[in-house]
């Protein structure tokens, strides 16, 4: 068997040591796979250690195939090998190499070795095809890792550099499963906040324990909340889950504002109490506001959404009451192929019947899922950040921009139009606060406090999540 051969390497500004720890890291895999990839980690061992299994379940439409990874014999600090028992592939095998590059840097490379099925016949049809899928996908990997070691090394040196024991509610959500595998690769330790009465949701990389609580009366175990360096809040009832009936919209601002203020009271009762605080909250509370350029100090708007936030984040009270440095997120519109608003238009886009929404003017602010839970980072360490914190990308995109870029990185035309009229029909009251209301926010806050972000503008960020090179 003819076996082929691909590298790749890229520098990163971290020492080899450093790096390699990081791979070592719980959630390093959570950060390396690929969105646009349906990757399912069933059994993954702890560390690098030779012997040690990874089993993977690949999904692609209605067909699964199982990958089982074991690591051989690794050098500490500069290599770590992998080879496949079971797979796509007929031979893998995979040397993940940290080459010192001076203080402070490395190089990171991988070189595999591989054969695919029934090579003879299947190399000369689609090898072309799986050289440029590799290649796709060690871009993405190359492009995370360095992203990722550089935000973590930003403060390295500084007091605020130490490792953060770290309570994490919605740590199974679209942003908790990234965060808590972005803070545990960095070296922190992280553990969820998992509702009681509710069947054990499945692990989540990164994470190192669980701690159960009633959301509703903030019971839990004694001394629960004690000893935490930050908390985050992510948790609440799916916002869009089904249209907005009277019981939706209860249940909507109920799951926001009573755990809310549980929470607040445990940590603001404890007493060793966390630096912060930090809670998601919505640029929904700025409401339908036009072209207006919106910063933190604009206020809310009208309507269900907008009041929801401000109940939202007025709950946070207790904890700033205390003391607690309290932080509220106003998350825009996460962007990842694994959920949320980009997964539900990347069906018809690809098809090429994907297009504006509306009369396509509406101001859509958005971010990237590695900007989001690296903007979360940055504000639990820093120690001038309070209050509300838009967690955006500086350039907003009128929802036409977007379809038109979507559709241009897609290599698919993008103009068919929904008709406002269409989506009222089918959402209701959600159609206009959700899609074709107009907010155009900027990130006034992240700025001012230094934070770099990897994706400002649209085109970046999707080429970069959907693993697409510019022409």
């Amino acid at each position: 068997m003819k076996l082929q051969e691909f590298a790749a390497r890229t520098r990163v500004p971290v020492s080899a040591e450093e790096a390699y720890a990081w791979h070592a890291r719980p959630g390093a895999f959570q950060r390396l796979s690929p969105p646009w990839q349906h990757v399912d980690v069933l059994e993954q061992g702890a560390g690098l250690s030779a012997g040690t299994r990874v089993v993977l379940r690949l999904r692609a439409g209605p067909l699964r195939r199982r990958w089982v990874a074991v690591h051989g014999p690794s050098t500490p600090g500069r290599e770590f090998r992998d080879s496949a028992e079971h797979g796509p592939f007929a031979h893998w095998e995979h040397v993940h190499a940290f080459l010192p590059d001076g203080p402070g840097a490395c190089w990171l490379e991988d070189r595999v070795r591989y054969a695919l099925p029934w090579a003879a016949l299947s190399q000369p049809l689609a090898g072309a095809f799986a050289r440029g899928q590799l290649a796709r996908l060690f871009r993405y990997r190359h492009a995370t890792t360095a992203a990722d070691l550089a935000a973590h090394a930003v403060r390295e040196g500084e007091a605020a550099a130490r490792p953060m024991r770290v309570l994490v509610s919605g740590a199974s959500g679209l942003v908790g499963r990234q965060l808590v595998a972005f803070l545990s690769t960095g070296g922190h330790e992280v553990v969820r906040l998992q509702r009681a009465g509710t069947e054990a949701s499945a692990p989540v990389a990164g994470a190192a324990a669980d701690i159960v609580w009633d959301p509703r009366t903030g019971a839990a175990a004694p001394d629960a909340f004690e000893g935490f360096d930050a908390v985050v809040h992510l948790a609440g009832e799916n916002l869009s889950a089904r249209r907005w009936d009277a019981d939706h919209k209860s249940a909507v601002r109920a799951s926001r504002t009573t755990p809310t203020t549980m929470l607040a009271r445990a940590l603001g009762r404890c007493r060793r109490r966390p630096a912060v605080f930090a809670c998601a909250s919505a640029i929904g509370i700025y409401g339908d506001r036009g072209d207006a350029l919106l910063v933190e100090r604009s206020p809310p708007g009208e309507g269900f959404l907008p009041a929801t936030c401000v109940a939202w984040e007025e709950s946070t009270a207790p904890a700033a009451d205390a003391g607690i440095r309290t932080l509220t997120l106003r998350l825009g519109i996460v962007l990842t192929p694994q959920g949320g608003a980009l997964a539900r238009m990347l069906p018809p886009f690809r098809l090429g019947a994907g297009g504006p929404l509306g009369r396509g003017r509406q101001w859509w602010s958005w971010i990237s899922i590695d900007d989001t839970v690296a903007a979360i980072h940055h504000a639990l360490r820093s120690e001038t950040l309070r209050g509300p914190v838009n967690v955006v990308a500086p350039q907003p995109s009128p929802n036409g921009e977007f379809a038109r870029m979507l559709g241009e990185v897609l290599r698919r035309p993008a103009l068919l139009p929904v008709p406002e009229r269409v989506l009222r029909q089918l959402l209701g009251e959600m159609a206009d606060a959700l899609l074709l209301s107009s907010t155009r926010v900027m990130p006034l806050a992240l700025l001012d406090d230094g934070f770099t972000f990897r994706h400002p503008d649209l085109e970046a960020a999707l080429r970069h999540l959907l693993g697409r090179r510019a022409p």
